[in-house]
């Protein structure tokens, strides 16, 4: 598996007998696998992935920056890159075996993460309190098949994407709610994050929190989303912050993108953080660290209102009745019409071409290795 991928190799032929001629969505893991059968040695083989699993971030081979090249070459495919993406929207397995659970209690307890029902608002609550709710291999699956429960469920009008407790033994945070810390850097620095956990996130459940989740039948199941935003939402979690309706976070809140320091590219920020903050001051954060912190004047672009900790509830509940209201078909119509000016999806397909191919050289860079050694004592911490 070389650096470039075979210009002899016919994409957009393998694609279509990947995909019974784009009559069947297939994620992109069950893609690629099948692709490295119909044509050994150009992706790994879910055996070669198991062996690359096992092996430290410093230790790997790189086979994985094969699948980032094949799955460029298929997004840069305009048709092919979109049936993908639309792929990608499908409910999960696991949302289709609960959902008819969760209509009827209101509740289901995916482990990493709690989603229930509250009138017409759905809570997806992030449960990783030993890494302060980062992101990982254990936690995205689940993530995933919660967005899709409360885009699907029929009487809900409302996400509501709130970080859990976390555990009282953290020194500066127990008992308290915090919003996100980003990708686990621990998992990330040995090894246990492969390099698709980038990609299926963010065509994942982050599309589908700004685009919906996208129904056999062509219906686009899509809410309103609020996030509330406590203590911080830093890296992959100040990202989501980019899809939502609507941001409450209590005052202070650290607002960043770390992506100097860790030396990864922080998913669709660089295409939609411009929007909402200017070109330079988005350069800014992403190549030279710049912070926010919420209630302070450079801030009000990504928070909608700042709250003291102790008013965070009343808040909350306040704007739940408030995104309501109006009704769900307004709501969502003109969240639709937003969407479409903004972001069109032949964009986003355009710039997820290229964040394949890039994430996959930032993800086996030596450079990554030493940013985590440097910025994050990695090889001083457990898992």
């Amino acid at each position: 598996m070389g650096v470039e991928l075979s210009q002899d190799i016919d994409v957009a032929a393998l694609y279509g007998e990947l995909t019974d001629g784009l009559t069947r969505q297939v994620r992109i893991d069950e893609l690629l696998y099948a692709a490295a059968e119909r044509v050994p040695g150009l992706v790994p083989t879910p055996e070669e992935m198991d062996a690359e699993r096992r092996r430290p971030l410093a230790d790997k081979s790189g086979i994985e920056l094969a699948q980032g090249l094949l799955l460029a070459r298929i997004l840069a495919l305009p048709r092919e890159g979109t049936h993908l993406l639309e792929a990608m929207l499908a409910p999960t397995r696991a949302a289709s075996q609960h959902l008819d659970e969760f209509i009827a209690t209101g509740r289901v307890d995916l482990g990493p993460v709690m989603v229930t029902r509250e009138g017409r608002a759905g809570f997806l609550e992030l449960r990783n309190p030993r890494h302060l709710n980062a992101e990982d291999c254990t936690t995205l699956a689940q993530t995933e098949a919660a967005v899709d429960l409360i885009q699907m469920h029929p009487e809900i009008q409302l996400g509501v994407l709130r970080g859990g407790v976390i555990d009282r033994a953290q020194k500066k945070y127990g008992g308290q709610r915090v919003f996100g810390a980003g990708i686990n850097l621990t998992h990330l620095y040995q090894g246990k994050i492969d390099f698709l956990f980038y990609l299926v996130r963010d065509w994942g459940y982050v599309n589908k929190l700004f685009r919906g989740t996208l129904a056999s039948d062509g219906t686009i199941h899509e809410k309103l989303w609020l996030a509330v935003v406590e203590q911080f939402a830093i890296g992959g979690h100040c990202q989501l912050l980019h899809c939502m309706d609507h941001v409450l976070a209590t005052r202070g809140a650290l607002l960043n993108l770390p992506a100097r320091k860790e030396g990864i590219i922080p998913g669709a920020s660089n295409l939609r953080l411009p929007r909402f903050v200017g070109d330079r001051a988005a350069r800014q954060a992403i190549l030279a660290g710049r912070e926010w912190r919420a209630g302070e004047p450079d801030a009000e672009p990504l928070v909608d209102e700042v709250v003291e900790p102790g008013e965070v509830e009343e808040a909350m509940r306040r704007r739940i009745s408030a995104l309501t209201d109006s009704g769900l078909v307004s709501a969502v119509g003109n969240r639709r019409m937003i969407r479409i000016g903004a972001e069109p999806p032949d964009v986003y397909r355009q710039y997820m071409s290229a964040y394949a191919r890039e994430q996959a050289l930032c993800h086996l860079s030596p450079a990554l290795i030493d940013n985590l050694e440097r910025h994050w004592d990695a090889h001083n911490r457990s898992s």
